[in-house]
């Protein structure tokens, strides 16, 4: 008998990777979907997997209707992508950002304890959590977390009480502290899709210039394509932990900027960047960098897709979007 998986988020970007990932192991994957009238199912239409997930309906925000269905479906897995995951939304709305982000994994961890205490639990937390630090020039499990954004705060409080949840009650809950990692079909309003939409705008002569932020800010940039299978292995391992994943290499927008445009055959690509004063944070995260030894010595885990792979697999879905 194949396995089931319950995916939140499954409209979002790592969702449709983690559904096309698990569907090809066999599985049968249920995808939590709002009450919409209109639901956009682009993301699972780009990996082709939208008519081979069974869609359920639910809210994270209605502890209720997440009791209900973990008790009809009572899952093998479940797999928490689901969240309010733009950080500069999360300064504008922090308390919509706290419901999605805290309580929402609160309440599918109550129902996992009460109706199905063998379901194993992935929490998608976020190197986010991390924030302003200035030790060690990376951050791994041990690393103290500051967070720096309602965004960060609302995962920090999940993160632990997916710890607590394990420790308590004994359930199988696992957190993956996920460094950025990108695809073509990342949200519009994240800056990396927004530089390769950008690009391949200019270079089709759509647009004359491309409006950033904080290009000093630095990330480890990974694929989601490459991430969800750790996820994945997370919850087949015997006993349950706790996970950094990323590449271990740090880049900062001026570079992720470069490399785009470099993508498309641009060299002098600072006649086309316009610094806006609002699109920058509050309170800015200068450099994230994963130490992500753990996740490969014991899960095998390592990224297939370098940096420079990455932006150019981006730039090139946009323009071919566009070319259409």
């Amino acid at each position: 008998m194949s396995k089931t998986a319950l995916v939140t988020g499954i409209l979002g970007q790592d969702g449709p990777y983690l559904a096309d990932l698990l569907l090809k192991k066999g599985y049968k994957v249920f995808g939590l979907i709002r009450r919409y009238s209109n639901p956009n199912f682009s993301n699972l239409d780009y990996l082709g997997v939208t008519n081979d997930v069974d869609y359920v309906e639910g809210d994270m925000n209605d502890e209720a209707s997440l009791l209900n269905l973990i008790r009809m479906l009572h899952p093998d897995e479940v797999y928490n992508l689901a969240a309010q995951s733009f950080v500069k939304a999360s300064f504008e709305q922090a308390k919509l950002t706290t419901e999605v982000n805290s309580l929402g994994p609160l309440y599918l961890l109550n129902a996992i304890k009460f109706f199905s205490p063998t379901s194993k639990f992935y929490q998608a937390s976020t190197s986010e959590m991390f924030g302003l630090q200035h030790t060690n020039g990376y951050q791994d499990e041990k690393t103290p977390f500051h967070p720096r954004s309602p965004y960060g705060v609302s995962k920090v409080y999940a993160y632990w009480m997916t710890v607590n949840y394990r420790e308590s009650y004994g359930l199988f809950t696992a957190n993956g502290i996920l460094f950025n990692h990108e695809s073509p079909i990342r949200g519009i309003q994240f800056v990396t899709r927004k530089i390769t939409d950008g690009v391949a705008k200019i270079k089709l002569g759509l647009a004359k210039e491309l409006r950033l932020g904080n290009l000093d800010a630095k990330r480890d940039w990974g694929f989601a394509g490459d991430y969800v299978e750790a996820m994945y292995l997370m919850l087949q391992q015997k006993n349950p932990d706790d996970y950094v994943v990323g590449t271990g290499e740090s880049h900062s927008v001026r570079e992720f900027v470069e490399a785009a445009f470099k993508s498309i055959g641009i060299s002098d690509w600072k006649k086309y960047v316009v610094i806006d004063p609002q699109f920058k944070r509050p309170a800015e995260v200068p450099n994230l960098k994963a130490k992500a030894d753990k996740v490969r010595k014991n899960l095998g885990w390592k990224p297939k897709v370098s940096f420079e792979e990455l932006v150019e697999m981006m730039v090139k879905a946009d323009l071919k979007r566009y070319g259409k």
